[in-house]
């Protein structure tokens, strides 16, 4: 899986980890990878592209990129089986929009979501799509 494209989350993030579980649920392909932002892995990946580690930012590196927020998830829903698809048109909503709802969901996702006390543990079946920490 070397190069397949990273998806770095807040793991004790409770809308976090259930976004992860469905995007494992609907890649088939097995294409992304992922690690928690709490975990060096995402400090080493996020160093080369001078990103700081932001907890309350989902982010994609793909072909030496770096995607955050809005842009993340709609790289990673680009990536999903076509059914999905009808959600690119939320690339015509201007960024600066798309973003503040994002910044939204994110500042108030403990409240409304819950967290949990530590990181997710991948099950055995899906340990070896998560990067070690």
């Amino acid at each position: 899986m070397q190069g397949n494209p990273v998806i770095l989350f807040d793991g004790v993030c409770n809308f976090c980890n259930g976004a992860i579980n469905f995007v494992i649920k609907q890649d088939k392909k097995a294409h992304f990878q992922f690690a928690s932002l709490q975990s060096t892995c995402a400090d080493q990946l996020l160093k080369p592209h001078g990103v700081l580690k932001k907890f309350d930012s989902f982010v994609l590196i793909e072909n030496n990129q770096v995607f955050q927020k809005s842009a993340a998830a709609l790289k990673v829903m680009q990536r999903l089986p076509w059914y999905w698809q009808w959600t690119q048109v939320f690339w015509t909503v201007p960024k600066f929009i798309r973003d503040a709802v994002y910044d939204v969901i994110a500042k108030n996702r403990y409240r409304w979501f819950g967290k949990k006390d530590q990181c997710m543990i991948p099950t055995p079946e899906m340990r070896s799509r998560f990067l070690a920490s």
